[in-house]
């Protein structure tokens, strides 16, 4: 087929979208150069700061292997095998994606005395990040078809020696891609790590700033955080280019899958799917109920959870809105442009997307008081930090849906004499809009969780369902967070559900 002519007007909008997303980590390297190297290292190469570092890395190595472990078993008992109630159990796996961290920790917090330290951020860290891992996987297991399974049971492997040698090492592209989020969720966190106190890089960022604005007390981790999330994704792309043997060629023939009957096995299957239900959801849910009442019982409590509510949902619209705004040129130009240039666009987005929003946040306050004072202390600065963390997600999003657009449908349409942004209008987006609008709900639903940036750049009096939430549970005012944080888990539910859905988890096929 031939190669549609490139794009100027994409590119072009691409190059500004990127270059927006890439604006806390140019602000971030002018700052760093001006405090200088000296200084810098003055505050590096000290004990705290390695002790520091290595703490996060290894809470960032335990949640990932955690995650890893239970998101596999989770999606292959719920996706390929007969265990009873695998359509509740696949919901109910999904839904801590819903649950922020820091309302996990807060719920866990107020229910278990002494409940702070390393083990207890893993524990929270594993509970909430393990559906990164799950739906990917899961997608992967609903998706594969049956002729490489066929064909090693016909060589007289058994369904389970089938399922180790075969399914399970299809799974490593999915599961390195999950693995990648929980690792830089992890090192990037702040809430939960502050609430349970586990003392990291994140948090010895945000005590910096909080106590006098110690803008080199902070940089120093801050840059630390660069370059540890730049190792992970090396290490990530080192991954994919060796599990890239494991890619099949062709769609082949998409039959759904067998399940293996579990037999004996299936009520301790139905024990850990329980298991896991009931500490990632049901702490949580059990804490909200207990202060649920006498949070909203004093007078004004309603109409203040309202309004944070209210600019909880407008700001995350206009995050998402302005991350997808910025993320349609290079979604569209990855399918059809795929050149260098368009490569490594989508390369440096992803840069932008291994900074953590702590890092984000303070990035673009020094960069809105002494570049775009304007802006400072509006809402779109809050929105312009959401598109820098999250254009990445949408990208992807953008693509994946522009390439069920035939491009013989627009070649034929600029033949009968239309016009590109015609066709563009009238073609593409209309094709790709489910997909478009999946990748609006994983913006808005990460927008509506994000914290630290929130708590940043959020305009003097815009206070959100988080902010709320983080100013109540910073002071142990438990009750009065509740309402804030049973709202945000049931706003966030809902984009949540519809993503577990598209991914495979609630499909009904299955031999």
């Amino acid at each position: 087929m031939r190669k549609v002519p490139p794009r100027p007007a994409l590119a072009a909008a691409a190059t500004l979208g990127v270059g927006v997303a890439l604006i806390p980590v140019v602000y971030l390297g002018v700052r760093v150069a001006e405090v200088g190297w000296d200084r810098i290292a003055d505050e590096l190469l000290t004990a705290r700061t390695a002790e520091l570092a290595a703490r996060s890395v290894a809470l960032a190595a335990v949640v990932t292997a955690a995650c890893t472990a239970i998101g596999v078993l989770l999606a292959f008992l719920v996706t390929r095998t007969d265990v009873p109630a695998r359509r509740l159990f696949g919901v109910l796996a999904a839904l801590p994606l819903a649950v922020p961290s820091y309302v996990a920790a807060f719920a866990w917090v107020s229910t278990v005395n002494g409940f702070e330290g390393f083990w207890a951020a893993a524990l929270v860290l594993t509970l909430v990040s393990y559906p990164y891992v799950l739906l990917p996987v899961a997608a992967a297991l609903t998706g594969a078809d049956r002729s490489q399974e066929e064909m090693s049971r016909s060589l007289g492997r058994g369904p389970w020696r089938t399922a180790c040698g075969v399914t399970l090492r299809r799974l490593r592209p999915a599961v390195a891609a999950g693995a990648l989020l929980v690792a830089l969720y992890v090192l990037s966190d702040f809430g939960a790590v502050s609430i349970v106190r586990a003392d990291v890089l994140t948090r010895s960022v945000f005590t910096s700033i909080n106590l006098g604005f110690d803008r080199t007390g902070a940089l120093v981790p801050a840059t630390l955080l660069v370059v540890l999330t730049a190792l992970i994704l090396w290490a990530e792309q080192v991954t994919r280019r060796r599990g890239a043997r494991y890619a099949r060629l062709g769609s082949g023939a998409p039959r759904p899958p067998a399940r293996l009957r579990l037999n004996r096995l299936r009520w301790p299957a139905v024990l850990v799917l329980a298991g896991v239900t009931a500490l990632s959801l049901g702490v949580p849910a059990a804490s909200l109920a207990r202060w649920f009442g006498q949070g909203v019982s004093r007078s004004g409590a309603l109409s203040e959870i309202a309004t944070a509510a209210g600019h909880s949902l407008w700001v995350s619209l206009a995050g998402a809105g302005l991350t997808m705004l910025l993320a349609l040129p290079l979604g569209l130009l990855t399918v059809r442009d795929a050149g260098r240039f368009v490569i490594a666009l989508d390369r440096l987005a992803y840069l932008s997307h291994a900074l953590p929003g702590l890092v984000i946040g303070l990035s673009l306050v020094f960069f809105g008081i002494n570049v775009i004072h304007p802006l400072y202390q509006t809402l779109w600065l809050l929105a312009l930090a959401y598109a820098s963390l999250f254009l990445p997600l949408a990208v992807a999003s953008v693509s994946a849906a522009a390439a069920l657009a035939p491009p013989g449908l627009e070649e034929v349409a600029r033949s009968l004499g239309r016009s590109r942004p015609y066709v563009l209008g009238t073609v593409t987006l209309p094709l790709a809009a489910p997909g478009i609008g999946a990748g609006a709900a994983l913006v808005f639903l990460t927008c509506m969780k994000e914290l630290p940036a929130t708590l940043l750049l959020r305009p003097s009096g815009w206070d959100t369902l988080a902010t709320d939430l983080w100013t109540r549970t910073s002071v142990a005012a438990y009750a009065a967070a509740a309402p804030y944080a049973a709202l945000l888990v049931l706003i966030a539910a809902i984009p949540t559900w519809w993503l577990s859905a598209r991914t495979g988890v609630l499909t009904g096929r299955g031999g």
